[in-house]
């Protein structure tokens, strides 16, 4: 049974007291306005936070959280790191729990393996994300395929599948060597300026600005070169995007429970949309060149190139093909969340290296063992050097990737909503559900990891438990809705670690923050004040 909203209750109520009124010769206006003042609150706090999701909902057989729904669990979970009351509650209540949201707003967080499978594998489309979770995204990275839905998701990820391919990537592997090294350059740089060895930096901002370079040139063949000019409008157009002063987080919020909010002209709105307005221009001018540079049978190896040039023999093949507009967006798809989370990643690890040395000097062993080359400064830019360098064959390396993505997964949670009746395990999900798969939760629970599941351990790898399963690594999450890039991003992660580690000693700097101690959600899970550390030229 669906849950009654306010409206009709509201009209009910106002049409009824509007009769009375009138046949018993009352005052209208003061009748109907007493009516609703009673019969308003009495629905808040009688049908919506008790009668309802206690006694009639479809969802009431699901382990719940304890608290009275009127006000839910919403202030555990806007309060806390995203994902860790989820963390906890599934330890507490089981795999698939409900919990509230302000006025009875059922939530459903689920862990479970097998309905995991179903909801990404068996029945992905059933799952789209809900207009709300859309709404701010998708003024910065457009209607591409980490939004599209149902059959154009579809259609996206097939178009795409060409410049994603194990080959596209290890064509593009030069440049991740090239603006990795060039990152370690400008550090050695500013430590000879300095006359220093030792130096802290903000390594998640410099991250930031070496995975943007890299996504514009392996991308799109386009240099932003923000390393070098860390002011080029797209760089800064990112960082008013994900600015996260208190003004900004409020209007956030606000914006997700009222669109229309997008239009009072507060700083946070007018940043977003100069934001919108740089990155639109700059992705409409790169699809503009590719379409023409695919129609005269030129272009490089860059991902859109090669999207561009099978676009065109799809289209010559009486297929669809993906629209201007669509291509355009993939590009700010790419340009935001394709930077972005490939940088918060290498920064948590970086730190997490920083506060485990052991495993630090172990890294860089293996790296010193499989590539010599970058530890000798006449050699680190040989160019035949780095055409033979595979990342991909050191195993302690991709262990550690692997255990920071889980400790600390860069995108920690993904929100769905169900569109028709389903079963979730042994639940029964009626259509309308809104269901959170948490992987900041699911990566760290003993169900799955074992009793060390909150340790950051990269040798677990090497001997997981039975109980391990893929579902239980949902950083990437899973089934055809996982991320398209997840090759693009691990290779770039591999390369920025191999030429970091050649090069520089991590330490935690205690001048500054534990970024553990505050991590703040939009899009990433970020620390609050950045990931400072001290970093010392080998």
């Amino acid at each position: 049974m669906s849950k009654v909203s306010a409206t009709p209750v509201l009209a009910v109520t106002a049409a009824a007291s509007f009769l009375y009124a009138r046949h018993a010769e009352l005052p209208v206006g003061l009748t109907v306005g007493v009516a609703l003042a009673v019969v308003f609150p009495l629905y808040v706090v009688l049908w919506l936070s008790w009668i309802f999701p206690f006694y009639v909902s479809e969802l009431r057989h699901v382990p719940t959280v304890p608290g009275f729904p009127l006000w839910g669990q919403f202030v555990e979970v806007i309060s806390e790191e995203c994902g860790v009351p989820q963390r906890r509650w599934h330890k507490e209540h089981g795999l698939i729990i409900r919990y509230f949201f302000p006025f009875g707003a059922e939530r459903l967080s689920i862990a479970d393996d097998e309905a995991l499978k179903q909801m990404t594998v068996k029945n992905p489309y059933n799952y789209p994300k809900p207009v709300r979770a859309k709404l701010w995204m998708v003024r910065i990275l457009g209607e591409g395929v980490l939004l599209a839905e149902g059959q154009e998701h579809v259609h996206q990820r097939k178009s795409l599948a060409p410049g994603f391919s194990i080959q596209a990537i290890r064509a593009l592997t030069p440049i991740f060597w090239e603006k990795s090294l060039l990152l370690a350059k400008c550090w050695r740089d500013e430590m000879t300026a300095d006359n220093v060895t030792t130096k802290s930096f903000e390594a998640l901002e410099w991250l930031n600005r070496t995975t943007l370079d890299i996504i514009g040139s392996a991308g799109f063949g386009y240099d932003i070169n923000s390393l070098e000019n860390p002011e080029t409008p797209i760089r800064e157009a990112y960082r008013l995007v994900f600015a996260f002063d208190i003004a900004s987080r409020i209007m956030h919020g606000i914006q997700a429970f009222i669109p229309a909010s997008k239009y009072i002209p507060s700083k946070m709105n007018r940043d977003m949309q100069t934001s919108r307005n740089i990155i639109l221009d700059k992705a409409t001018e790169i699809v503009t060149e590719k379409q023409e540079q695919a129609e005269n049978n030129t272009g490089g190896k860059d991902i859109i190139a090669l999207i561009a040039r099978d676009n065109k023999k799809l289209k010559a093949m009486g297929e669809p093909g993906l629209s201007f507009e669509t291509i355009r967006d993939q590009i700010m798809t790419f340009l935001g969340a394709g930077h972005d989370t490939t940088a918060t990643g290498v920064a948590w690890t970086i730190h997490l290296l920083s506060t485990h040395p052991e495993i630090q000097s172990r890294l860089r062993e293996e790296i010193k063992d499989y590539m010599p080359f970058l530890f000798d400064k006449s050699s680190r830019f040989d160019r035949t050097s780095i055409a033979s360098a595979d990342a991909d064959q050191l195993p302690y390396l991709d262990n550690v990737c692997r255990e920071s993505l889980r400790y600390i997964p860069p995108i920690p949670m993904t929100v769905r909503q169900s569109i028709s009746p389903d079963r979730l395990g042994p639940y029964h999900i009626p259509a309308g559900t809104v269901i959170y798969v948490l992987a900041n939760a699911i990566n760290r629970l003993p169900n799955y990891w074992g009793p060390t599941a909150d340790t950051f351990d990269p040798d677990r790898w090497d001997a997981l438990p039975k109980t391990a399963t893929p579902n239980a690594f949902m950083t990437f999450l899973q089934g055809p809705r996982g991320c398209v890039g997840r090759k693009f991003a691990e290779t770039e992660m591999k390369v920025l670690l191999c030429c970091l580690l050649s090069m520089y000693e991590f330490k935690r700097d205690f001048d500054t923050p534990d970024p553990e101690e505050w991590k703040m959600w939009r899009l990433v899970l970020r620390p609050k004040e950045g990931v400072t550390v001290r970093v010392t030229a080998i």
